[in-house]
């Protein structure tokens, strides 16, 4: 089985690769404009709908974010935005004077395959350091400390990462959803 990976965030894209040893990934960077939306699933939904129209198939795309609960959830479903214009540094400073640090990344997966449409939903709790650590991962992982751990995801392995994420998770209820629909039929 090939499946395509909508992305053009090559951390995604090796975390898929990673994550799916026993599926052959291909990177497909097309476009898919993201809607504002309050939820990663509205964002995803409306990807997989355009990307459908396009006649692509066999398909899985992405979307997370970083919800900060010191900042009312922000950056949220903003969180590519947020980190494209201000970086790690600016929220870093919106958070200078805020005491509750802790946070979460979700990640929502979907996915066309075939005649399925397939969403997972993947959440890692966590709480944002105070500076940035670690030269691994990419976004916002120097930042963001998961719970039970003292180190940041940038300064984890992928692999380390994988197994704990907000996106390791959701590509795991993908990949058991995936198998569950295609034993089936």
């Amino acid at each position: 089985m090939k499946l395509q990976v909508i992305t053009s965030n090559l951390g995604k894209l090796n975390e898929f690769r990673t994550a799916l040893p026993n599926i052959e990934i291909i990177h497909n960077d097309v476009d898919c404009y993201e809607i504002q939306a309050d939820t990663l699933e509205e964002v995803v939904n409306s990807c997989i709908d355009q990307l459908r129209s396009k006649k692509l198939n066999d398909f899985v795309l992405d979307d997370s974010g970083l919800f900060v609960d010191g900042l009312g959830g922000f950056p949220g479903v903003y969180s590519s935005y947020v980190l494209r214009t201000i970086g790690n540094e600016g929220l870093l400073k919106l958070m200078e004077n805020t005491s509750d640090r802790t946070a979460r990344f979700k990640s929502c997966v979907g996915a066309c395959i075939g005649s399925h449409i397939i969403i997972a939903n993947g959440e890692c709790q966590g709480k944002i350091n105070f500076s940035q650590k670690g030269n691994g991962g990419f976004g916002f992982d120097p930042i963001f400390i998961p719970d039970g751990y003292d180190t940041t995801f940038a300064e984890m392995t992928l692999e380390e990462k994988n197994k704990i994420s907000h996106r390791g998770n959701s590509i795991r209820s993908f990949a058991e959803q995936f198998t569950n629909i295609f034993e089936s039929d």
